[in-house]
């Protein structure tokens, strides 16, 4: 459960205790949540696809990069697929470590690299009914 693509809602009561280990002082977590924006046309959801092999693949990567690079005790990713309503959870991350600064910036880390390197795309739906594929802002 290291990392996972998901149609479910996100339970990140089966996370954290997945995340904890003896060693770790810390576990932070990063929850991405889909918000309201725009106020003539409001989003009420975005849909999120995969190329899932290998999405998997790279989150397998990132994961371990991760895990090496803060000297981390553990690491999940889970990023949820189809459609997610305003204030649902889209990805969750959950990191350990002796020490709070190395799990916040693991976290960090983590969610901004899945971000540029993980082939999972997203669709805005609006009131409306209109809906468009968005460009990633790699920078948010």
């Amino acid at each position: 459960m290291s990392v996972r693509l998901s149609r479910e809602p996100i339970d990140l009561a089966a996370l954290l205790p997945a995340a904890s280990s003896p060693e770790a002082g810390a576990v932070a977590v990063f929850l991405g949540a889909v918000r309201a924006e725009g106020d003539r046309d409001p989003l009420v959801a975005l849909e999120y696809t995969a190329y899932e092999e290998m999405a998997l693949r790279e989150m397998e990567r990132l994961r371990e990069e991760t895990i090496e690079r803060f000297a981390i005790t553990n690491l999940h990713l889970v990023h949820r697929l189809g459609r997610i309503a305003i204030g649902e959870i889209s990805v969750a991350i959950v990191a350990s470590a002796p020490h709070r600064g190395e799990a916040f910036a693991a976290c960090r880390h983590a969610i901004d690299t899945l971000k540029s390197r993980v082939p999972i795309w997203k669709k805005e739906i609006r009131r409306s009914g209109e809906s468009a594929w968005v460009e990633p802002n790699r920078s948010a």
